[in-house]
C-alpha cells in the first residue's frame, strides 16, 4: 500500500490516506508519486496538494501525520516534520526533534521539564506501586 499526505496552504498535513498499489501502478517512489497525487486529486479535488509518505520512513525522513509540516526544500525529496514538542528542542539533520540535554541512561523514567531545561525523574503514584 502507498500512503499520501494531504498538505494545506501552510504546508501542514491535514490527513494521510492509504492508496492501493494498483492505483499507483505498483511503481516505487518517486515514480509512483505523480500517479498517486493525480489519483488523490481525482478523489478530493484538483486543487488539493499531496505528497507521498513512507510508513517505514524509507523516504522523506518520517511517516507523515496530521499536524506535521511538509518541508519541500529538504534534500533530497522533502521531509515531514512533527510538531516541535518544546521550545528548547532542536531539529536534527534527520528531521527529528531532540532535547538539548540527553535522556539519562539509567533505568529510571523521566519527563521533560521545559522550565528548568532538564529531565526530571518521574515518581510513580502511590496507588500504582
Amino acid at each position: 500500500m502507498a500512503h499520501f499526505a494531504q498538505i494545506n496552504k501552510n504546508n501542514l498535513v491535514t490527513q494521510v490516506i492509504v492508496v492501493n498499489n494498483s492505483d499507483v501502478l505498483d511503481l516505487p517512489f518517486p515514480e509512483s508519486e505523480a500517479i498517486g497525487v493525480a489519483f488523490c486529486q481525482s478523489l478530493f479535488g484538483a486543487d488539493t496538494r499531496w505528497a507521498q509518505t513512507s510508513y517505514n520512513a524509507n523516504f522523506r525522513y518520517n511517516y507523515a501525520g496530521a499536524g506535521y509540516t511538509f518541508d519541500a526544500a529538504a534534500a533530497p525529496n522533502g521531509a515531514f516534520i512533527r510538531e516541535k514538542p518544546y521550545p528548547s528542542w532542536v531539529l536534527t539533520d534527520s528531521y527529528e526533534w531532540i532535547a538539548p540535554v540527553p535522556y539519562p541512561k539509567d533505568e529510571k523514567l523521566y519527563s521533560w521539564d521545559e522550565a528548568s531545561i532538564m529531565w526530571i525523574e518521574a515518581i510513580p503514584a502511590l496507588d500504582k506501586i
